[in-house]
């Protein structure tokens, strides 16, 4: 098996930019791809910037252009003519089909997905993400080249619409947002009991060894008292669509489900990114 050395990047967002950072400064020999070579600032030392896919192949290539199935299907399949099987191609899309990405090409068994976590270089994770043909060669591949750069691998061996972290995210989100929908709580009581209860707890214990410690016959009687009564409802909460439409997008338009109007924003991002890295350096540290 290969070392993965030369690793391309589709896409000069600032994914794209994080991405690309973490390889250059790993020591890998990196290419960024995007439509306008002229407007790419501030890019890492010794990184080579193109229009065009160089017919040298990269080793990994790992994409990060708009979140729409029809673009990425096209630079995919653009990608696919070129290397021809030759590169490993992965998708950083988080909340699309992979497998209808795998299944235009001629060459899927060397597509998989890398799905990055915003932003990229906080954390210590990301989710590597099987299709139906992708290869075990590729994943060990792509499991070593991410370590180097200071990444743990958790391997989906299944494609599904959001993977795993956005598809817990929304469990909650939809839950809380009927809830807050129904008049039974508001935004700051969901994010009262989210961040001095759950999240603290979640960060020690996790979701499922907490289950485990606590006993699993209190769980699974709980589950037979409050899963019938979960909204399960298929679409999406109405309250948060007519929010967006009436132009209550949040910070961005200064009211969300909060008013933030007149608040520095910035300091706030400031103060939440801190408090994260000093939340990490604690997770971080040996169990006992």
């Amino acid at each position: 098996m290969d070392d993965i050395r030369k690793v391309m990047v589709v896409g000069s967002g600032v994914m794209g930019t994080g991405v690309l950072s973490m390889f250059a400064a790993a020591g890998f020999e990196c290419t960024l791809l995007t439509r306008d070579p002229t407007r790419v600032r501030d890019v890492p030392g010794g990184v080579r910037v193109v229009g065009v896919p160089p017919k040298d192949p990269p080793d990994l290539v790992i994409e990060n252009v708009p979140e729409d199935l029809h673009i990425k299907q096209q630079t995919f399949r653009r990608l696919d003519d070129v290397y021809r099987g030759r590169a490993i191609l992965a998708s950083n899309a988080s909340s699309l089909p992979l497998q209808a990405i795998a299944d235009v090409l001629s060459h899927p068994e060397a597509f998989c997905g890398i799905h990055y976590y915003q932003p990229p270089d906080a954390f210590d994770y990301v989710e590597l993400i099987s299709v139906e043909q992708t290869s075990s060669e590729v994943v060990e591949r792509a499991t070593s080249a991410l370590a180097r750069t200071g990444k743990k691998a958790i391997h989906l061996r299944k494609p599904v619409i959001g993977h795993l972290l956005n598809r817990l995210q929304h469990a909650l989100l939809h839950e809380a947002f009927f809830m807050i929908e129904q008049g039974i709580i508001d935004a700051q009581g969901v994010d009262l009991l989210a961040k001095n209860l759950l999240g603290p707890r979640m960060c020690v214990t996790g979701l499922i060894e907490q289950k485990d410690i606590a006993g699993l016959e209190a769980t699974a009687r709980s589950q037979q008292g409050v899963v019938p009564h979960l909204h399960h409802g298929s679409e999406p909460v109405p309250m948060l669509q007519k929010m967006v439409e009436d132009g209550m997008l949040g910070v961005r338009s200064g009211r969300g489900f909060y008013d933030w109007s007149g608040r520095d924003v910035d300091a706030v991002r400031r103060d939440a990114a801190d408090k994260l890295s000093r939340i990490l350096d604690i997770i971080r540290e040996p169990a006992r």
